[in-house]
């Protein structure tokens, strides 16, 4: 009894040291109740819907200054700059075994129809390249908290069918784009960033070189690893990016501004 007991307890400060990474995300309302481990328990709700929250507009797994109304209420001001009143829709490509493409879309598709609802997002599947492929895309578009939902629902749905082995960690690699401006950001002097976002995370965080970025001056940053590595890292990227596109409207106003006081 002992020993679960101090198992439980670095399940939390596992949780909490990553909450505290992911600001504004109400941990307890997603349905993550032991925490630390990469799979979600099923929702208690009605129709798939999350849990009840207790005290609600409070989350144990946050600081203390961070007191929510909601599922994804506003962090401290400290935690998220600039905070937008509307989470910008973002899209994430998860790549799962060939074999759990029919678990994951559930008779008639049922599954993935009740994951989207849950989590608020648009969960599609790619079609496969060749008939030999080991792994299968899912592109997934939604609010940070509808990723993290979807996601979340995605790695528990693989431990739970049983598609990694007791013991095993669910890792997957996951691809998001960035501005191909910001890859540079990304990788860090001497590859620096990177590294730290490595050391911070858990995940493996890859910048392919020699890319050609697309139609939206856009490249592909991949991530592998466990749900809440994974997640950590997307997040840092993302507040990455945030900075990078803050900079280039400041020089955009300024060089738009400059010539006024030219004259």
């Amino acid at each position: 009894m002992k020993k679960l007991r101090e198992a439980y307890e670095n399940d939390v400060a596992a949780i909490n040291q990553q909450a505290n990474l992911i600001p504004g995300l109400n941990l307890n309302a997603l349905g993550i109740f032991s925490s630390g481990l990469p799979v979600l328990p099923q929702a208690a709700g009605p129709r798939g819907s999350a849990p009840p929250v207790a005290q609600a507009g409070y989350n144990p797994f946050l600081s203390h200054s961070s007191h929510l109304s909601g599922l994804y209420g506003v962090p401290p001001a400290s935690a998220i700059p600039h905070q937008h009143s509307a989470p910008e829709q973002e899209v994430v490509y998860l790549f799962i075994p060939t074999q759990a493409v029919g678990a994951l879309i559930g008779k008639k598709g049922q599954h993935i129809k009740q994951l989207a609802h849950f989590a608020g997002a648009s969960i599609k599947i790619a079609p496969a390249d060749s008939p030999d492929v080991t792994e299968r895309m899912v592109i997934i578009t939604g609010t940070p908290e509808a990723q993290f939902k979807a996601q979340g629902r995605i790695f528990g749905k693989l431990k739970e069918e049983n598609f990694f082995s007791g013991k095993e960690e669910v890792k997957l690699e996951t691809h998001i784009k960035v501005p191909s401006t910001a890859a540079g950001r990304v990788i860090g002097k001497g590859g620096k960033t990177v590294n730290e976002l490595q050391n911070l995370t858990s995940a493996e965080v890859i910048v392919p070189r020699d890319q050609t970025p697309d139609e939206n001056d856009e490249v592909f940053v991949k991530i592998s690893g466990h749900f809440f590595a994974s997640q950590t890292a997307q997040r840092k990227i993302r507040e990455i990016i945030q900075q990078v596109k803050q900079q280039e409207h400041k020089h955009q106003r300024g060089a738009a501004s400059s010539p006024q006081h030219s004259k």
